[in-house]
């Protein structure tokens, strides 16, 4: 819970696709659990067909190009932006490349298929481990930022 608790030191807005949107908002508005109230009060930018019946607010639609308006609001002064769940626009960040750092945790278990967090469209290059714990649990919790085109060596011997 401390090493979760850290990512919530900084001020921070939300970035979600529509389907983590509604249950977190089903979820942090009914609740005053941490980190309900910081949840509830940061923007969160929206990626969604459907804006209208969105209403956990203060909310930003991104529109029809998320990566683009992504690009633009990181450009610009404000809080980190914190992308959870959301596989489908966490794939598109990657693809575009607009991650500072990304968190891979890894639980102790086999489920078989699931989401894949990397695809086709994901830029290769290489990742700088900058922090790593594990819990009480045997979750291993990675932090990497980009380090910059991957460098290829060899095991041939001198």
């Amino acid at each position: 819970m401390a090493k979760m608790g850290t990512a919530f030191d900084t001020p921070f807005d939300l970035v979600l696709g529509r389907r983590t949107y509604d249950i977190f908002a089903a979820h942090w508005t009914r609740t005053e659990e941490p980190p309900a109230a910081l949840f509830n009060a940061c923007t969160k930018y929206l990626a969604t067909s459907r804006p209208d019946s969105a209403d956990w607010g203060p909310m930003v639609h991104l529109g029809d190009d998320p990566a683009a308006a992504l690009a633009e609001i990181k450009a610009g002064d404000g809080p980190d932006l914190l992308v959870q769940g959301s596989s489908s626009l966490g794939r598109a960040i990657l693809a575009a490349g607009l991650f500072d750092e990304i968190q891979i945790w890894t639980f102790p278990v086999i489920l078989g298929a699931g989401k894949r967090v990397f695809d086709g469209a994901a830029l290769p290059g290489a990742l700088e481990l900058v922090d790593s714990a594990t819990s009480g649990t045997g979750v291993l919790m990675n932090v990497y930022r980009p380090k910059g085109p991957i460098e290829t060596g060899s095991f041939a011997l001198e």
